[in-house]
């Protein structure tokens, strides 16, 4: 297995770049299924989520081209309404098949979605949505089959605004007769993202960045061309390794927008911030001021994917801080391994946590839990006094382009190595 060398207290500095956006363009690629034709996505990060993903659609039946960071999708001839289980393991986005596979083909049959074990991620939402539009779900526990049958526009209200209940109700009634309603919809940028694309194809779309989204049904979508957000959660992972380390850093191809719940606690930490026309300029205090409290929130509240990299800047910041987890119940499982550096953190409950800010870190040997804790955990170590070892780094290359290459030119000393190097 692959693992990360992290030696820590290194020099950092100089300008580094967001990727195209994990949690938009997985939607996006699932909404592709809706063309009869190609589509042409820009700035798609190469992930291991998004290969996987690119595996599904090629298992549906489309073509699949890459070319850098453009994918060109066909979808012209899918020939399949049926995802099997190795494959929606892989990622706990691939839900997001059910409402466009269901759309295009009149029938879907997926198994329950894997990915980071951060809490539970009821899928009763999306089933609910579906059902509102008139399809017939059957769900035993494991499978879950979607059929078209007799369906019609309708007001559907979601009891929390759930990005991928949100998404999935788009794609489902994209092709429904009259205009469907959704209420209490996701305002995050991804939702935006998505809605863009499919507006690009001929889909009738309104309502983005409102809690009240509007589509008018049309009878098909074209070829179209489309080029992915910045990631802002890869942008706020950058911001944080920066006040970690005390290091001045330029984040260019960034959404100041998209970014804004993530800004007010690094002002209150003590960092500058300077905004250019794409890019952001971070000037860290060489230790950073304790944060009173943070809570996670649906956008525009501060995003739960970014409390785990924040938690890992307070754990040296001077004073106590609390971070309080409004999302996810099982969002803190990489506070054991921060504290394997030398962190003082205490989880109050499965929502609440005080992190007591240290005077150094030291280097450990740790785990990736999670996508965003294993980027906590590489915060720490870059951080931290000596060389450090990070496993089960599978979780990192969910969301990060092979994260050491990207973070040397800005002198981040990372090498992954396998366990027969180690040996």
């Amino acid at each position: 297995m692959e693992y990360l060398e992290v030696k820590g207290r290194a020099r950092l500095g100089g300008e580094i770049d967001v990727h195209g956006s994990k949690n938009s363009v997985l939607p996006i690629l699932a909404g592709s299924v809706l063309i009869k034709g190609e589509s042409v996505i820009h700035n798609c990060p190469d992930l291991s989520d998004v290969r996987a993903t690119i595996g599904i659609l090629r298992h549906l039946g489309a073509t699949v081209k890459k070319s850098e960071n453009t994918l060109v999708i066909n979808a012209e001839s899918i020939t399949n309404s049926t995802i099997p289980e190795n494959m929606m393991q892989q990622l706990r986005s691939s839900i997001i098949f059910l409402g466009s596979l269901v759309s295009r083909t009149g029938s879907a049959c997926v198994y329950l979605p894997g990915g980071c074990e951060i809490g539970l991620r009821p899928i009763d939402m999306h089933l609910s949505a579906l059902k509102s539009l008139g399809y017939s779900v059957e769900f035993d526990g494991e499978n879950i089959c979607c059929k078209k049958g007799d369906v019609k526009s309708a007001k559907i209200v979601l009891p929390f605004p759930s990005v991928g209940a949100t998404e999935n109700a788009i794609l489902a009634c994209v092709f429904i007769d009259g205009k469907t309603t959704i209420i209490n919809a996701a305002r995050e940028p991804e939702i935006e993202d998505l809605i863009s694309f499919l507006n690009s194809a001929g889909a009738k779309i309104r309502g983005e960045n409102t809690s009240v989204i509007e589509i008018e049904g049309v009878s098909s979508l074209h070829s179209t061309e489309h080029t992915v957000i910045p990631d802002r959660i890869e942008a706020s992972t950058y911001m944080s390794i920066s006040a970690i380390t005390s290091s001045e850093l330029l984040i260019n191809k960034v959404n100041h927008i998209h970014l804004a719940p993530n800004l007010e606690p690094f002002y209150e930490m003590g960092c500058e911030l300077y905004l250019y026309d794409n890019s952001l300029r971070i000037k860290p205090p060489k230790r950073p001021k304790r944060v009173k409290k943070i809570e996670t929130g649906a956008f525009p509240g501060f995003p739960t994917d970014s409390q785990a990299i924040t938690m890992a800047v307070l754990s040296i910041a001077g004073g106590s801080s609390m971070i309080k987890e409004n999302i996810f119940e099982s969002r803190f499982k990489h506070i054991p391994q921060l504290m394997r550096f030398g962190a003082d953190i205490t989880a109050v409950d499965s929502r609440a946590a005080i992190i007591h800010g240290v005077n150094s870190l030291h280097c450990a040997e740790a785990i990736c839990t999670d996508l965003r804790g294993g980027a906590a955990v590489l915060c720490e170590a870059l951080a931290a006094e000596g060389t450090s070892v990070i496993k089960e780094i599978e979780h990192i290359d969910r969301g990060y382009e092979r994260i050491e290459e990207t973070l040397k030119p800005i002198g981040a000393d990372i090498k992954r190595k396998d366990d027969e190097q180690r040996s």
